[in-house]
C-alpha cells in the first residue's frame, strides 16, 4: 500500500463509535430532530434512526413524545457495556465529553 493511500485509510476513523454519537449528540440537545442528528454525526437518517431503536431496547435511551415532536431521555446511571469501561456509567463519559475546552472541571 502507497503512503498517499495509507493516509486516506487511516483518515477514515474515530475513537468514538456512531452510537456514542448519537447519544451524545441527542445529551446535548434532547429535542433535536434525527435528521439533525444525522447531519451532526455524518450518518444517514435511517442508520441514526437503527441506532436509536438499539439503545432504547439496551434502556440507554428513553423517547418521550411531546406532541409532534421527540424528546431524548439520556438513562445516565447505565453503565457502559465492554468489560473494560464496565466499571463507569454512560453518564460519566458523557459528561466528560460535553465539558467545555475551557472549564475548569478538566
Amino acid at each position: 500500500m502507497g503512503e498517499e493511500s495509507r493516509t486516506v485509510a487511516s483518515a477514515n476513523w474515530t475513537f468514538m463509535t456512531n452510537h456514542t454519537h448519537v447519544l451524545l449528540s441527542l445529551y446535548r440537545q434532547p429535542d433535536q430532530r434525527l435528521r439533525d442528528v444525522a447531519v451532526a454525526v455524518g450518518i444517514t437518517e435511517r442508520m441514526v434512526q437503527r441506532v436509536v431503536a438499539e439503545l432504547v431496547e439496551a434502556n440507554y435511551l428513553m423517547i418521550t413524545k411531546q406532541g409532534r415532536c421527540n424528546r431524548y431521555t439520556v438513562n445516565a446511571s447505565l453503565q457502559l457495556r465492554h468489560p473494560l469501561e464496565k466499571h463507569h456509567t454512560i453518564g460519566e463519559l458523557l459528561d466528560l465529553l460535553s465539558l467545555d475546552p475551557g472549564d475548569d472541571k478538566a
